[in-house]
C-alpha cells in the first residue's frame, strides 16, 4: 500500500526518538509525533533532572562529612530557586538537542498528539492551537512512554506527583512521600538532603518492592539512620487541608501534618487517548500494549517499546528495544541484539543502591545458590563519623559456579553495577571475580575478596 511514511513513531522520547533516528539511517521515510517535549519523561520529569537534584541534595552532606578531615565547621545554606533555574537549563539544553538529532537524520518531527483512526492512519493533534492533520504509515511503534498514578482516597487532588516535584516555587520543610519504589525512596533523599523533613508512608513492610531482601533491609535502616520517619505497613486513607497545611490520615490511625504531600504510588503506560481499541491492539489490564518478543502487538505492523509495554521501565531499555527494532525492521541481517537477562539498574536514594541479575529469593526458586555477603563502614565515613553503611552481595548458582546476582547498597554503588553488568552478561564465575585482582583501597574490591559463604539460599 502506498503510504506516507516507511515508519512513524508516537511519542518522542529516548525508545521513540532511538528507533526513528535509526530507521531513518537505514533510509527509511521516518516521522514522530511528540506532543509534551523531546527526550520524554528521563529527560524532562524523570531520571536527568532527578539525577541532578539527588547531586544538590548530597553536596550539604559533604560538608558536614568535610569537618572529619579538617575542614572549618560552616552551616551551608540552599539556594532552591538557583537549583530549578540551572536544572530547567540543563534541560532546555537537552530538549534541543534531541530536535536537532532527529533533524539531522532526517526524521520529520511532528509537535503533535496522536491517535490511530484505522489501523496504518494517525490524526496528529497540535496542542498549541488543536488543529489537526492525517498522516500514514506502513508500520507503526507506539512510543508514548507512561503517567504517574494517584490513590483514590478523599483529598488526593491536595498532593502533587512526580511531574510536578521538579517546578515546586520552593523547598517545603515538611514533605510526606506515599510509596516505597525508585521515585518514593529518591525523592525522600533529595528533600531531605535539602533541608526538608521527610515521612515516608510505604504500603510494604519494606521500600524497593521485588529488589534483594538484604538491600530492603539496609535501605531501611539506612533511611531511619539519617533521620527520615518510615511508615511501614500502612497508606494513607484521607487527606484534609487546613490552611496550607495538610493533614495525613494513615490506616493505622496516625496523622502526619505536611506542607506537601508526594504521591509516588506507581505509573501507568499512556495509552489511553491513542484509540487502540479502534484498531484491534490489545492491552494488559494497566493499559499497557500486549507485545511479543519482536514487540509486535496483537496487530502484526504495530509495535510498542519503552514503559508503554511496561515490560523493563528503564530508560537505556527503552533505547535498545527502539534500535533492535529499526535494526530488524529496515536493517541488514543481523540486527545487533541485546542482553535482558541480567539488566544492571540503580536507585538514587541515599545511599544509592545498584542491582544486576537476580536477588537471592529468585535464584533460590531455580536451585540452589550460595550467598556471599558483607558490611563495613566505607573509609570516608571511619573519619567523617556519619553512620552510613555499606553492603554487598553475591548469589551464586551451585551446580554451575555462575554468579547469578550482584547487588550493594552504598556510595559509588550505580557507577560500580555498570561493570557488573558486563561480568554477569559474559557468564563470570565465582571463581573468576575471585582470581581478578581488586583496586585498593576501594569499595569495589569486596566484590573480588569476598570468600566465605555467608549461607545456602533457600526459597
Amino acid at each position: 500500500m502506498q503510504t506516507d511514511y516507511d515508519l512513524f513513531v508516537i511519542g518522542g522520547g529516548s525508545g521513540g526518538v532511538r528507533c526513528a533516528r535509526i530507521a531513518a539511517g537505514f533510509g527509511a521515510k521516518v516521522g514522530i509525533a511528540e506532543g509534551r517535549f523531546w527526550g520524554g519523561t528521563c529527560v524532562n520529569v524523570g531520571c536527568v533532572p532527578k539525577k541532578i537534584m539527588v547531586q544538590a541534595a548530597e553536596y550539604g552532606g559533604f560538608a558536614q562529612d568535610a569537618v572529619g578531615f579538617g575542614w572549618s565547621e560552616t552551616a551551608p545554606s540552599h539556594d532552591w530557586a538557583a537549583l530549578i533555574a540551572a536544572k530547567d537549563r540543563e534541560i532546555a539544553r537537552l530538549n534541543g538537542i534531541y530536535a536537532k538529532l532527529l533533524r539531522g537524520a532526517g526524521v520529520e518531527i511532528f509537535e503533535a498528539w496522536a491517535r490511530f483512526e484505522d489501523p496504518h492512519t494517525l490524526v496528529l493533534t497540535d496542542p498549541a492551537n488543536a488543529s489537526t492533520r492525517r498522516v500514514t504509515a506502513r508500520q507503526i511503534v507506539i512510543a508514548s512512554g507512561g503517567a504517574p498514578l494517584r490513590p483514590a482516597i478523599p483529598g488526593a487532588e491536595l498532593g502533587i506527583v512526580s511531574d510536578h516535584a521538579f517546578h515546586l516555587p520552593h523547598l517545603p520543610r515538611r514533605v510526606t512521600i506515599v510509596g516505597g519504589g525508585y521515585i518514593a525512596v529518591e525523592f525522600a533523599g533529595i528533600f531531605h538532603g535539602l533541608g526538608a523533613a521527610v515521612d515516608l508512608v510505604i504500603r510494604q513492610p519494606l521500600p524497593l518492592r521485588g529488589f534483594d531482601h538484604d538491600l530492603r533491609c539496609g535501605l531501611a535502616d539506612a533511611l531511619t539512620a539519617q533521620g527520615l520517619r518510615l511508615h511501614l505497613g500502612t497508606m494513607p486513607v484521607a487527606i484534609e487541608a487546613f490552611g496550607e497545611v495538610k493533614r495525613v490520615a494513615l490506616e493505622d490511625g496516625a496523622t502526619i501534618e505536611a506542607d506537601l504531600v508526594f504521591f509516588a504510588v506507581g505509573r501507568a503506560p499512556a495509552t489511553a487517548s491513542l484509540g487502540l481499541d479502534l484498531v484491534g491492539v490489545a492491552t494488559r489490564p494497566n493499559g499497557a500494549v500486549a507485545v511479543d518478543e519482536s514487540y509486535a502487538s496483537t496487530v502484526p505492523h504495530i509495535y510498542a517499546i519503552g514503559d508503554v509495554s511496561s515490560r523493563f521501565n528503564l530508560t537505556p531499555v527503552a533505547i535498545a528495544e527502539g534500535h533492535h527494532l529499526a535494526d530488524r525492521l529496515f536493517g541488514p541481517p543481523p540486527p545487533r541484539s541485546w542482553s535482558f537477562d541480567a539488566v544492571p539498574t540503580a536507585v538514587f536514594c541515599s545511599p544509592p543502591i545498584a542491582t544486576c541479575g537476580l536477588t537471592e529469593q529468585q535464584a533460590a526458586a531455580r536451585g540452589p545458590a550460595d550467598v556471599y555477603l558483607t558490611h563495613f563502614t566505607p573509609m570516608r565515613h571511619t573519619i567523617s563519623g556519619r553512620a552510613r553503611k555499606s553492603l554487598m552481595k553475591l548469589v551464586v548458582d551451585q551446580a554451575t559456579d555462575r554468579v547469578l546476582g550482584v547487588h550493594m547498597l552504598g556510595e559509588d554503588a550505580p557507577e560500580l553495577m555498570q561493570g557488573m553488568g558486563v561480568a554477569l552478561t559474559a557468564g563470570a564465575t565465582k571463581r573468576d571475580f575471585d582470581r581478578t585482582i581488586g583496586i585498593h583501597p576501594t569499595a569495589a574490591e569486596e566484590f573480588v575478596t569476598l570468600r566465605s559463604r555467608t549461607r545456602v539460599a533457600a526459597t
